[in-house]
C-alpha cells in the first residue's frame, strides 16, 4: 500500500475522530475497571471502526444484490440490538418476573419488574461471553447460554445507594452454585444432606450421623441417581438463578426471630404492610367460596381445604375440630381482620413449626426453627470473628466457598490455608434475606447469608402484572399494579 493511500485512511472528518476518541476512552475505562489489560489489544479494532477502515465492516452496503442487501441489513440491526441489550441488561437494568409467592402480598406472582443495577452499582460480569436476556440455559435447546471462560473477578462500580434494611433486593441464589438439573428445589446441598441423613439413619437408627458424613454419602447417592436428579452442573455467580427477597439484616447486624417476629439488634422489625403467615381457618360448616378468596387475594396454589373427618394430629393440639371444614392459606394483617368478620368463621390459628434441624445450618445442632431462629450475627467486611465449634457451622461456607479459603480442623485447632489460627477476618459484607410470605419462603433461614458479590440490583417498578389464576377476559391483567413502586 502506498504511503499516500495509507495517509488518506487517517483523513477523516472531525466527527469521526470525536466518535473514535469517546469510544476509545469508554473502552479503556472499562478495561481499567475489569482489570484485564490484555483487552487493550482490541483498541486498534475501535480505531479501525471509525478511522482506518482496514477491515470492510460494511462491505455489504456496496452490493447490488438486493436480497443480500436486505438480509445483511437485518443482520446488522439484530447484531446492534443484541449488543445494546447485552450492555443495558448487564450494567443498567433488566426485566424480572416474580415466579413464586415468597414476597406476597408486597410483590405478587405474575408481577414483571424493572430492576435497577445502577442502584447498588453494576458488577463486572463473571462470565462476559454470554447471550443477552438468558440467565443460564437456552429454552428448548437446554444448553448453556454462556461460555465459562474467561471468568473475571468480582468488581462493582459505586452505585447511587447501598443495601439498607427492609430494601427489596434481587440477588443471585447463593446455594445455586451446584444444581441438580432435574430437581432444583430444594437446593443441591439440602438434597445431599437429606438423602445422606436418611440413608445413614436407615443403616444405623441408633446413632446420629455427622454433617460431613451426611453430605459425603448424599453427594455420592445423588450423583449416581441420574434418573431422579439428572446431571450435576456448576454455575458461576452471575449465572445462578435470580431471587428476590427483603433484606431484613445488613452486615454487622444481630438478627433473631421470636415467634415469627423479627428482631434486629434487639429491636422489632418495622411494620411491613404486606407481611403474611399461614393460618388454619375453622368454620361452623360454612364453605368458603371463590368470591371470598378473591377478595382476600388468595391464590389457588396457596389454598388448601381438609376433608371433614380427615385425621390430622396437629388439629386437636391447636383446638380445631376435624369434623368441621378446616382451611389452610396465608393471610396478611388486612385479610386476617377481614376474615375475622366473615360469617361462619369460628377460629383462626397460626401455623407453627417446631422442627429443629430443617433450617440453616443443616447439621449444625442448633435448636432453631423457621419461626424461632437465632440469634445470629451477619458478617461485615473487615470484622474479625473468634472461631469456635458453635459458630463454625454458621460461617464455614462463607470462609470456604464465598471467600475461597482452605479450612480444616485438626485436634481442635483451626487451620486456614494451612496456617493455625483462632480468628477469621471477613473479606466481604453479607446480608440476611427473607420473604414477606414468611411461611412460604425459601430464604436465608434455609440456605444462609447472601454475599455482596451476589447482589444484582433493586426492583424499582412493576411494569406489567398478570394474575395466573384468571383468564384474559376475566381479570388476568391487574391494571391497578401498573407502574407501582416495587418497594412498597
Amino acid at each position: 500500500m502506498s504511503a499516500e493511500k495509507q495517509s488518506s485512511r487517517f483523513q477523516q472528518p472531525l466527527k469521526q475522530w470525536i466518535k473514535c476518541s469517546v469510544w476509545s476512552l469508554i473502552y479503556i475505562l472499562f478495561i481499567a475497571w475489569v482489570g484485564n489489560y490484555w483487552w487493550l489489544l482490541g483498541l486498534p479494532v475501535v480505531v479501525d471502526l471509525f478511522i482506518t477502515n482496514y477491515i470492510p465492516w460494511t462491505w455489504w452496503k456496496n452490493t447490488k444484490n438486493k436480497s443480500l442487501l436486505s438480509v445483511m441489513g437485518w443482520v446488522d440491526a439484530i447484531v446492534f440490538a443484541l449488543v445494546a441489550v447485552y450492555f443495558i441488561n448487564t450494567f443498567l437494568f433488566q426485566n424480572y418476573q416474580i415466579p413464586s409467592s415468597s414476597l406476597e402480598k408486597t410483590l405478587l406472582v405474575g408481577d414483571f419488574l424493572f430492576v435497577s443495577k445502577a442502584s447498588y452499582g453494576p458488577r463486572v460480569p463473571n462470565t462476559p461471553l454470554s447471550f443477552p436476556l438468558v440467565q443460564h440455559t437456552f429454552p428448548l435447546l437446554e444448553c448453556k447460554s454462556f461460555i465459562e471462560h474467561p471468568q473475571w473477578d468480582y468488581k462493582r462500580l459505586k452505585g447511587f445507594d447501598t443495601v439498607k434494611r427492609n430494601d427489596i433486593v434481587v440477588f443471585n441464589f447463593p446455594a445455586g452454585d451446584t444444581v441438580c438439573v432435574k430437581q432444583q428445589n430444594p437446593d443441591y446441598y439440602s438434597i445431599c444432606y437429606s438423602v445422606g441423613f436418611s440413608n445413614l439413619k436407615q443403616q444405623d437408627p441408633a446413632n446420629t450421623p455427622t454433617t460431613e458424613m451426611c453430605y459425603r454419602i448424599g453427594r455420592e447417592l445423588v450423583k449416581s441417581d441420574k434418573a431422579d436428579y439428572g446431571d450435576i452442573v456448576y454455575r458461576p455467580v452471575d449465572r445462578r438463578e435470580n431471587y428476590v427477597k427483603r433484606c431484613v439484616a445488613i452486615a454487622g447486624d444481630w438478627m433473631e426471630v421470636k415467634n415469627n417476629q423479627v428482631y434486629i439488634n434487639n429491636q422489632k422489625q418495622e411494620n411491613i404492610p404486606g407481611l403474611q403467615f399461614n393460618y388454619f381457618v375453622q368454620t361452623d360448616g360454612t364453605m368458603l367460596n371463590q368470591d371470598l378468596l378473591d377478595k382476600l387475594h388468595i391464590n389457588k396454589d396457596d389454598f388448601r381445604v381438609y376433608n371433614q373427618g380427615q385425621l390430622i394430629p396437629e388439629f386437636a393440639s391447636i383446638g380445631l375440630d376435624a369434623k368441621m371444614p378446616i382451611y389452610h392459606f396465608p393471610l396478611n394483617e388486612e385479610s386476617y381482620t377481614q376474615l375475622q368478620k366473615t360469617p361462619g368463621v369460628v377460629k383462626i390459628v397460626i401455623e407453627s413449626s417446631e422442627r429443629p434441624g430443617e433450617v440453616f445450618p443443616l447439621g449444625g445442632n442448633k435448636p432453631w426453627t423457621r419461626d424461632n431462629y437465632g440469634p445470629l450475627w451477619v458478617p461485615k467486611k473487615g470484622s474479625t470473628l473468634a472461631l469456635n465449634s458453635y459458630n463454625l457451622p454458621i460461617y464455614e461456607r462463607i470462609i470456604k466457598v464465598y471467600e475461597h479459603n482452605k479450612l480444616e480442623v485438626k485436634n481442635n485447632v483451626f487451620y486456614i490455608n494451612d496456617k493455625p489460627t483462632k480468628t477469621y477476618t471477613f473479606k466481604m459484607d453479607y446480608y440476611w434475606m427473607m420473604g414477606d410470605n414468611r411461611h412460604n419462603s425459601a430464604d436465608s433461614r434455609f440456605w444462609g447469608f447472601v454475599p455482596e458479590d451476589h447482589i444484582v440490583g433493586r426492583p424499582v417498578m412493576v411494569w406489567l402484572s398478570l394474575e395466573k389464576d384468571k383468564g384474559w377476559f376475566d381479570g388476568k391483567i391487574r391494571w391497578n399494579r401498573f407502574f407501582k413502586n416495587a418497594e412498597r
